[in-house]
């Protein structure tokens, strides 16, 4: 196999795991906030992981005498594990705080109406 081959097939393999890594994120935007990892966050995990590998092997691979254009196919992928991290904080802080801070203003009025309709 030819050294241009293999940054090819190292190419499409950062797509899919960054790919990959976005679906699992954005699968935790349909279900509420678990009390536990599930299973997506295991393949985020797994597939953040094998991204090292896979980029490792395509920068090794790639032909450095042409910069810019060696560099290039990685914009994609960049742009994608950005937005992967970027929907998993907003995931697991603003929207778990909002939640949160929802859930206890709940609470609140619930025992403020306790304290006012109670009989005297």
């Amino acid at each position: 196999m030819h050294v241009q081959q293999i940054n090819r097939i190292s190419c499409k393999i950062l797509i899919v795991l960054s790919l990959l890594a976005l679906t699992a994120v954005l699968s935790g935007y349909t279900q509420p906030p678990q009390p536990d990892e599930g299973s997506a966050a295991h393949i985020f995990q797994l597939s953040i992981m094998f991204l090292v590998p896979a980029a490792f092997l395509f920068v090794t691979t790639a032909d450095w005498k042409q910069p810019l254009s060696s560099a290039r196919p990685l914009a994609f992928p960049a742009a994608i594990v950005i937005l992967a991290f970027a929907a998993l904080y907003y995931l697991e802080h603003v929207r778990q705080v909002a939640q949160h801070k929802s859930a206890n203003l709940a609470w609140l009025a619930h025992s403020l109406r306790f304290v006012l309709t109670r009989p005297h």
